[in-house]
């Protein structure tokens, strides 16, 4: 078992409590680590450390930044490897699956350093004897608060656009999984950032984070998770008006219509279903199928969640490991007995493998059918490998109205054959995201975020890079030099 330590101001250091907790294999239950509970004076002096390097940061060229990000990104493909074997240790992430995304995802730092530097002002022609232009600037001091359920691309897809234009950074991972971002601070210690650029605390969400949310020092968050703990950022960080961009949950719709090609249908919902074990805010969240196709739909997709291989997250051979933890599991399980109470009916999974995997935290692939509007697991995010087949529709006009009858609006998709008739529903769909015929689609070039209460801002694309600047109008009388 391996203790950590803070990054503050460019040092390691403990709390200054001295207070800890663990951290355990999600595969085994066992403990394998301890890192630091942050406290309010820790809370400070990392706002501290990032408030005086922001000059010396934000007044480097665009260039000086854009190269230190490609330098970045090359040192973590370096060290995809170990972090991969982090990622599996404490998450449970398949090892195939961990090492992929730790060698892909640095792609983030890339696609900053190369758009940050096109990123252009704009002129207003106002008249020949002025001149009004347009410039963006950092924000501030940026507090990066960030789930367990992806770890280092939470990270990423975060600091890479906030460091890279020019902001510093306090990152605060999530207390159930930080060792991921306990190695990432031993490779950014490396790479020659101004001291306080990168600061990472950490402790539970309900006091480091709130402290951070709440500190005048901060200018902006950058948050993702929960709706509720969103709703609880917007109230603290509405008391000094922060500049907030919100990823929250989602209840993401899957429409197959009576014409879709089924079996490519299945193919992709199932792995969408079963991806990081059901544990990312873009997994399919309800099912909607026509009743011409419905029982051929089930049946397909029941078939290919069976075979969905579950087990030790280091064989080669696994697809699907456990949920994060224990509380966690509870919870999903706790959903799919809501489920069970209220009338639907789960016709695979549910329940807890056995031996060898019976001492880590798994759920079985599940689907329930029979869920109407009202039930629990229509409303609410369940987040693990629990597949919802809501009642059939008859109609092009149901189907949408079922679909936009929810509080979140993240993602969503639609199987046709007819184009124009998919088209149809992506005009309609409440979603931030509409994907035709396909499984989902990402990377640094997409814009990601929600209608309703599934956030607000968007990360990726131009857009992304926007949410952490400030836009400045600048206004010249050329006249006044004469």
């Amino acid at each position: 078992m391996q203790n950590y330590k803070m990054w503050i101001n460019g040092k390691f250091v403990e709390s200054e409590s001295g207070k800890t907790y663990p951290v355990y294999n999600p595969a085994t239950g066992e403990e394998i680590a301890q890192i630091p509970v942050a406290g309010n004076s820790d809370i400070e002096k990392a706002v501290a450390a990032a408030r005086k390097a922001f000059p010396v940061w934000s007044q480097k060229s665009q260039a000086e930044r854009s190269q230190m990000a490609l330098k970045i990104s090359k040192i973590l493909r370096e060290h995809a490897k170990e972090l991969g074997e982090v990622d599996t240790l404490e998450h449970g992430t398949p090892a195939k699956l961990a090492g992929f995304l730790a060698a892909d995802i640095p792609e983030w730092f890339d696609w900053a350093a190369y758009n940050s530097r096109s990123l252009m002002g704009h002129t207003i022609p106002v008249s020949p004897d002025a001149l009004v232009y347009l410039q963006r600037e950092p924000v501030g001091v940026v507090a990066l608060i960030t789930p367990w359920n992806l770890p280092l691309l939470m990270i990423y897809q975060k600091l890479a656009p906030a460091l890279t234009l020019g902001n510093t950074c306090i990152i605060k991972p999530a207390s159930i999984n930080s060792l991921s971002c306990m190695k990432l601070a031993e490779i950014l210690d490396t790479v020659g950032l101004p001291p306080g650029t990168i600061n990472i605390i950490t402790g539970p969400g309900t006091s480091v984070g709130a402290s951070l949310v709440a500190n005048r020092g901060v200018d902006m968050v950058a948050f993702t998770g929960s709706t509720e703990t969103g709703k609880d950022i917007m109230a603290r960080g509405g008391q000094t008006v922060k500049r907030l961009q919100l990823e929250l949950g989602g209840k993401n719709p899957v429409i197959v219509l009576d014409d879709a090609d089924i079996n490519m249908a299945v193919g992709g919902m199932v792995r969408q279903q079963c991806f990081n074990t059901g544990q990312i805010c873009g997994s399919t969240g309800r099912f909607y199928v026509h009743e011409k196709v419905y029982d051929e739909f089930l049946e397909k997709f029941i078939a290919g969640m069976k075979k969905m291989v579950v087990g030790d997250p280091n064989d080669d051979k696994t697809e699907m490991g456990p949920l994060v933890s224990a509380t966690h599991r509870n919870k999903v399980e706790g959903y799919i007995k809501s489920a069970i109470d209220e009338g639907a009916h789960v016709v695979l999974g549910g329940k807890r493998p056995g031996p060898p995997l019976d001492k880590g935290y798994y759920v079985m692939p599940t689907v329930i059918t029979g869920i109407t509007q009202k039930m629990k697991v229509a409303r609410e995010e369940i987040f693990g490998p629990v597949a919802c087949f809501m009642e059939k529709f008859h109609s092009d006009e149901q189907a949408l109205e079922r679909a936009n009858d929810n509080t979140y609006g993240l993602t969503s998709w639609v199987w046709t054959r007819d184009a124009a008739r998919g088209m149809r529903f992506a005009n309609n769909i409440q979603a931030g995201t509409v994907v035709i015929n396909q499984g989902h689609g990402g990377g640094p070039e997409f814009p990601w975020g929600g209608y309703k209460e599934s956030g607000i801002g968007k990360e990726g694309s131009l857009y992304g890079l926007y949410e952490y600047t400030n836009l400045k109008s600048i206004q010249v009388d050329l006249q006044a030099q004469k």
